[in-house]
């Protein structure tokens, strides 16, 4: 297990925008998905649905990644941010151009051409900001060297979307289909995979009290997933469907063997009892296994209702429950750390425990599994009654998520 410090943290102020913009995003994406047409959502290239995915991802996970970012690389490479006021910059910029990039791919594609390249400004600032740090550490390990060659794959997936996005606005004529794959690919697991099984090496198994476990699951998992998404983006530039198959084979490895280490992680757990924490891991790691069973079966047959059933639970299903769960651990941690470990030994202070509302926590994780399931069935059977049923529950799902956010940011 990486040993971290707390000794080059940011402060909360910092993080917290990030985390409650993210969250908005979250409760944003859940109520529009009344608008969704279930019936005539045949298609991942629909730009109604690309519009909802750029939103939920960009805005809901890669928002609360860069804020877990910001506190996260610091600690476990133990030296501070090169100038981490750069990210105080980001999320603004960040949010504005998710909004535009939204918007614009039903509505402008004028919007969508400004919009991203704000999105891209926002990022390259994040990544350049990151570079910087990671130039000032002297010994690199698995986990150095995953940030690195994730924040490679996020400017190398942006530029491509940017490419794209200014071919829809008409100021490029580039293969927007062959290059979709690689954009996708680049930053889904590029990025937020790869930026995932590195730092749930540190995460899970400080938040379960894990030891023992070997490191070298990762070190193949992650090689594996860096080779997979280098040889898709080398196939959609020389549109060679072999090379792509190959990529998501050894993607397919890569899972299997990430999954092996989440096992002997919890094998190793020390702290056994099931709080929301774990039951969120649980379920986001359940969905996530399905995800891929279904993206082999859109493989296998070209069938798209498998492509989109394959999507949903992956972002909705693993992403969503891996952040929300995460968010019950580290915003508490983050508020006591700041707010009263100073005070210990002079007052009475809360425990970590104290400062979860745990009722309203397992509620909100109740809400969403089901929503998320009722969702499925809804994509499956193209069936608008399951969809209204899946939103309701999935919509006040998000709502309890923000309103436990609030109740951990402001606890006094």
């Amino acid at each position: 297990m990486v040993s971290i410090t707390r000794d080059f943290a940011p402060p909360f102020k910092l993080i917290a925008p990030y985390f409650i913009i993210g969250t908005l995003f979250y409760v944003l994406s859940n109520f529009l998905l009344f608008g969704v047409d279930i019936v005539q959502m045949s298609s991942s290239q629909d730009l109604h649905i690309i519009s909802w995915v750029h939103l939920f991802l960009l805005g809901f996970v890669m928002m609360i990644i860069f804020g877990a970012m910001a506190q996260l690389i610091p600690v476990v490479l133990e030296k501070g941010h090169y100038k981490v006021s750069f990210y105080y910059a980001i999320y603004p910029l960040f949010s504005l151009g998710i909004i535009m990039m939204a918007y614009g791919f039903i509505y402008s594609h004028l919007l969508l051409s400004v919009g991203g390249s704000m999105v891209l400004v926002a990022m390259f600032i994040f990544s350049l900001e990151t570079f910087l740090t990671l130039k000032t550490v002297e010994k690199f390990n698995i986990v150095t060297i995953s940030v690195l060659i994730s924040n490679i794959f996020l400017l190398i997936g942006v530029s491509v979307g940017l490419v794209m996005a200014l071919t829809f606005a008409g100021f490029l004529n580039a293969n927007v289909m062959a290059l979709l794959n690689a954009h996708v690919y680049l930053l889904i697991g590029g990025y937020v995979l790869i930026t995932i099984m590195s730092f749930s090496y540190i995460l899970i198994p400080m938040f379960g009290l894990s030891h023992g476990f070997s490191k070298i699951p990762l070190h193949v998992a992650v090689g594996m997933q860096s080779l997979a998404v280098s040889i898709v983006f080398i196939a959609a530039l020389i549109e060679n469907e072999l090379f792509t198959k190959i990529g998501y084979f050894l993607s397919f490895l890569s899972v299997l063997i990430y999954f092996y280490l989440i096992f002997t992680i919890d094998k190793t757990r020390a702290r056994k009892q099931n709080d929301m924490y774990i039951i969120s891991l649980l379920l986001g790691f359940i969905f996530f296994a399905l995800a891929v069973v279904f993206g082999g079966l859109y493989i296998a047959s070209s069938n798209e209702t498998y492509a989109l059933l394959s999507g949903w639970l992956l972002f909705v299903g693993f992403f969503g429950f891996l952040i929300s769960g995460h968010l019950y651990k580290i915003v508490p941690f983050l508020v006591w750390y700041e707010r009263f470990s100073p005070l210990v030994g002079k007052q009475k202070v809360p425990m970590l425990g104290d400062m979860v509302p745990t009722k309203s926590a397992n509620f909100q994780i109740y809400l969403t599994s089901v929503g998320i399931i009722l969702f499925s069935f809804a994509i499956y059977f193209q069936n608008s009654d399951l969809q209204m049923a899946a939103a309701s529950f999935l919509s006040i799902g998000s709502l309890f998520l923000f309103k436990n956010l609030m109740f951990m940011t402001r606890f006094k």
